[in-house]
């Protein structure tokens, strides 16, 4: 991958064929101010262990025991203890944020994966839940979608002072920035919000744009963007404003000629990527927060870039909950062909995925709430 390139369409489809065994280091200072990742072909890190806590999603149980399904520790947060037990809770809304925490040896990484709909539910859940913004070695954010970064600035805002002084954001693409928009029946458009990059750079949060697969901070890696090389397609969502206004936005020259006539058009979330662990001697864990490229291909894209097959875990937002039966259980089939053995769907995974999975792959579901805390490797 040359330093530099713009994510087009035609510049995504011949990518996707050359990423095949490349990862990526560093973050050497790009045009426009923004960061890079430097290609560097080698094996992905690999971890002893791996906590995944749910710090917002869209259902909690309360009264759900924590348990060990086969060889994951399951957590389950409950009720606020003590006195406070009448006066706070967790919340839950539509809206995705977990909290990483790898180890290997006596090294650790904490990162903030995505930030939820509002900064009142992250704040409040970070704070109930104990994490510490002062111990993140990185932010990554998923895709460009409200209910995954909504929550960010605000918590920029209120805890940069805190934190590392050299902060990265691991983002996908420039679609990152691009505006939102909300088709509705009637033809008219509401707004879903825009990443304006500016209020990152008021609190110097250095922006790292991983088109290719990238090492994150030693531990983690990322897909990069990820090609669509099975039977799914991008389901309906929002649709994307192509170009800056106002002094935000995404620059058009990543995007196809006819990208740039249409403005508004059919959003393929060019820029979305999945966060990926590699744990000793279990395999990948595949984080695809809302996975509107599709699972299976996050999946493969997870496996052939890192060359490991083994899947141990996924989990995260499968975007699933719009699709018909029949796609469903493609999508089901598919994960039955690949075995990972466990499956944990959270965010818009939808009930009809959940439920073919708990038929059709009973031993391997494990179900999520908020709070709840999946312990890999231990």
């Amino acid at each position: 991958m040359q330093q530099g390139m713009i994510l087009t369409r035609r510049g995504f489809l011949r990518a996707s064929v050359i990423w095949g065994s490349t990862l990526l280091v560093g973050a050497p200072l790009g045009r426009s101010g923004r960061w890079r990742a430097q290609a560097q072909t080698g094996a992905p890190p690999t971890v002893d262990r791996l906590a995944v806590r749910v710090v917002v999603d869209s259902y909690q149980d309360a009264i759900a025991r924590s348990t060990r399904v086969g060889n994951v520790e399951v957590e389950r947060f409950g009720l606020v203890p003590g006195a406070d037990r009448l006066k706070k809770h967790l919340h839950s809304e539509f809206g995705l944020s977990l909290h990483l925490a790898s180890g290997r040896g006596d090294e650790e990484r904490n990162f903030l994966l995505d930030f939820g709909y509002t900064p009142i539910a992250l704040f409040n859940n970070l704070d109930i839940l104990g994490i510490d913004s002062a111990r993140l070695d990185a932010l990554i954010l998923s895709h460009g979608h409200f209910d995954h970064f909504g929550g960010l600035v605000s918590f920029l805002q209120r805890d940069r002072a805190r934190m590392r002084d050299d902060l990265r954001i691991y983002v996908g693409g420039e679609d990152t920035f691009c505006y939102r928009w909300i088709q509705l029946p009637n033809g008219q458009r509401d707004s879903f919000g825009v990443l304006d990059r500016r209020e990152l750079a008021a609190v110097n949060v250095q922006v790292v744009q991983a088109e290719a697969p990238a090492v994150i901070e030693g531990h983690a890696f990322t897909t990069g963007a990820i090609p669509q090389n099975s039977f799914e397609k991008v389901l309906p969502a929002t649709r994307v404003e192509v170009g800056i206004r106002d002094g935000a936005g995404c620059e058009a020259s990543h995007f196809s000629k006819e990208e740039q006539e249409g403005k508004v058009v059919f959003d393929q979330f060019y820029g979305e990527h999945a966060t990926c662990f590699n744990i000793r001697d279990r395999g990948l864990v595949l984080i695809s927060s809302c996975g509107h490229r599709g699972l299976i291909n996050s999946i493969r894209q997870a496996q052939a870039v890192s060359g490991v097959q083994k899947v141990h875990a996924v989990m995260g937002g499968f975007h699933l909950s719009p699709a018909p039966e029949p796609y469903i259980a493609q999508t089901v089939q598919a994960l039955k062909d690949i075995d990972p053995d466990y499956v944990i769907p959270m965010h818009c995974s939808g009930a009809g995925f959940i439920q073919m999975v708990q038929k059709e792959m009973p031993e391997k579901l494990i179900l999520s709430y908020t709070g709840s805390r999946y312990i890999f490797g231990a």
